[in-house]
């Protein structure tokens, strides 16, 4: 299976251990600025929304202005397969489930992310309980 057909996922920190439970194979990575203090597994804040642009999102709440600003202070200073490269290589190659902190219908930067990776043929997408 060629790297970008390997089956990739995001998820929350809320929501990993039920995804464990199905996917025990795929390796967890957190794209956030600050996990949770309890978690001790693979980071990637590369991938991390800038502090600035995440507080004053955090007091207006203008998803259209965070979108803007993720996409030219994050995705748009890499390249897509250089980065799906850098996540294979943390998980040793395995899949691997991309963590933050909102809940799946909740507006988060792992949505945008994954949007971006698919665009470039990367089959990644938020898990769903039961999910294959």
């Amino acid at each position: 299976m060629a790297d970008n057909e390997m089956k990739c996922y995001t998820t929350y920190f809320g929501g990993l251990k039920a995804f464990l439970k199905e996917h025990p194979e795929i390796v967890p990575i957190s794209i956030c600025g600050k996990a949770p203090d309890w978690w001790s597994g693979h980071q990637y804040r590369k991938l991390a929304p800038r502090l600035w642009f995440f507080l004053k999102w955090k007091e207006n709440h203008d998803n259209d202005f965070y979108v803007e600003n993720f996409n030219k202070e994050v995705l748009g200073r890499f390249d897509q397969a250089e980065v799906w490269e850098s996540l294979l290589e943390i998980s040793g190659g395995s899949p691997f489930v991309l963590l933050c902190y909102e809940k799946p219908g909740d507006f988060c930067h792992r949505h945008l992310v994954s949007e971006w990776l698919r665009k470039a043929g990367y089959d990644i997408s938020e898990f769903v309980k039961g999910d294959q």
